[in-house]
């Protein structure tokens, strides 16, 4: 699958998600309640909660948030998901290293080699047979816009280094 195969896929998904959540919104949602509207995202809407970082992803922005969907965090074994979710500094650390300050689509991302996350450390980007990856983790969907933002799937959650 060619890298413009994949946004073509992922940009018809992203449609389909602003169809939804524009019937469900009369203004545009930012990047928490466009999570929420996903429903693919209880798991980082709860840890984002707990992390006290509800009001920062409402803000102004505009972020890229490279978003690990619920069956991403299903990879994480429960008593280290529950320890994470159970540290707030160490949960922030986390989250925050999925954030990239400025709304930056997929067709540029496919064009980095790297970012530098709000969390002050940098992740990798990678094109590999058509796939775009970050730290490893597959984008599984790109350009879900939200009024402060951009979310791009991941299906793998990416750990900084503490």
């Amino acid at each position: 699958m060619r890298v413009s195969q994949l946004l073509t896929g992922s940009l018809l998904l992203a449609s389909f998600m602003l169809t939804v959540q524009a019937h469900n919104h009369k203004k545009s949602a930012d990047i928490v309640d466009t999570a929420v509207a996903a429903g693919d995202f209880s798991t980082l809407v709860t840890a984002v909660k707990a992390a006290d970082l509800v009001d920062t992803l409402k803000g102004k922005g505009p972020f890229t948030v490279f978003a690990p969907n619920d069956a991403a965090f299903a990879k994480i074994p429960a008593a280290d998901l529950n320890a994470l979710l159970a540290d707030k500094a160490a949960l922030s650390k986390v989250l925050t290293y999925h954030v990239v300050a400025g709304k930056v689509m997929a067709a540029d991302v496919v064009k980095m080699d790297s970012a530098t996350t709000v969390q002050g450390q940098d992740v990798t980007i990678e094109v590999k047979m058509g796939k775009v990856y970050v730290n490893g983790a597959e984008v599984i969907a790109t350009d879900i816009k939200a009024s402060n933002g951009v979310i791009h799937v991941l299906d793998s959650v990416i750990m900084p280094k503490m």
